[in-house]
């Protein structure tokens, strides 16, 4: 009786253990690479500048401005014209994430060339990003070649990213993809699914742009979301709204919320769906050059740093007022 008693007791106590660390950990908070969630969905938001704005800056420089704006980290550009050069990854790589962490930045994003694993150039790129710390970067765009059927290409890159998340495991990294308008696989969002699914959706993702999004789907970008939301990884925010440029129509970026793009709308969806994800936030608006990665540039650096504050202020204030 008394063992029985005993192993009844023991049992207690595991279950008990059990459902309290339930309580601790819920499903929304367990890290992204198992259930897909980053942290709870009530947690701050954690915003990236792309580097690309301030590569007028040197690594000390852009990691400053970045912390005094108030920005978590940076979405580093590791590829060619950016702020670390492919070739120089091993060098140059380790000096940028110093100068982030001197000014209390967590290096966790960047944006790449990266698309095959094969590559030699690019194998050396992500074992470095590994070995620094980073988790998440953007991979290079694919195309469709004229001389296939956009089925067979969907095979052929569906193929290609398995062996690229097979090399991010290794590393520990999650590769994305960024959905980008014009002729550039993923445009549409649909096709990108036969391409994901065929990878375990653990190192390999989406990284999911709303403007570029709304551009292509017009009304319809809610559906393409809907689709292509167990696969985001990272977001890009920006905004844009359609102007004429020479008697023609075309996309014209704007700062947040002067554009096109329904953010209390698109919020509420990611909360809907669960997806708090690193955010990487670019400003591709007239900037003096910034906006374009110049490496000098036309406008007083206070007046840049003003509007990218702006910017990421709008975009609390916006995630924290939708519903």
């Amino acid at each position: 009786m008394k063992k029985t008693a005993l192993r009844t007791r023991r049992n207690f106590i595991k279950q008990s253990t059990m459902a309290g660390s339930a309580l601790i950990f819920p499903i929304k908070s367990i890290p992204k690479g198992l259930f897909g969630f980053e942290n709870s969905i009530n947690n701050g938001l954690k915003v990236h500048l792309f580097s690309k704005h301030l590569q007028f800056l040197d690594y000390n420089g852009m990691s400053e401005a970045t912390s005094e704006m108030g920005f978590d980290g940076l979405d580093l550009t590791v590829r060619p014209e950016g702020h670390v050069l492919p070739e120089r990854v091993a060098e140059d790589l380790p000096k940028a994430v110093e100068a982030m962490k001197k000014f209390g930045l967590h290096p966790q994003m960047m944006t790449t060339n990266v698309a095959d694993a094969n590559d030699q150039a690019s194998r050396t790129v992500l074992e470095t990003a590994s070995q620094q710390g980073l988790k998440y970067y953007r991979t290079g765009w694919l195309t469709y070649p004229e001389d296939r059927s956009i089925a067979e290409s969907q095979s052929i890159y569906a193929e290609q990213f398995k062996d690229l998340e097979m090399l991010n495991k290794n590393h520990g990294l999650i590769g994305c993809y960024q959905n980008h308008a014009g002729n550039h696989v993923g445009a549409p969002i649909w096709d990108l699914l036969p391409i994901l699914k065929a990878t375990r959706n653990e190192h390999m993702g989406c990284q999911y742009d709303i403007r570029h999004a709304v551009v292509e789907g017009g009304s319809s970008w809610e559906l393409g979301l809907r689709q292509i939301q167990p696969f985001i990884k990272t977001i890009v925010i920006k905004d844009f709204k359609w102007g004429t440029i020479n008697g023609k129509w075309k996309p014209i970026n704007t700062p947040l919320g002067k554009g096109m793009v329904d953010f209390d709308r698109y919020f509420s969806l990611l909360k809907k769906y669960k997806i708090n994800v690193p955010i990487s936030l670019h400003f591709e608006y007239e900037l003096g050059g910034a906006e374009h990665g110049a490496s000098k540039i036309t406008m007083d650096k206070k007046a840049v740093f003003d509007q990218m504050k702006t910017d990421l202020k709008f975009l609390k204030e916006a995630w924290q007022k939708a519903q």
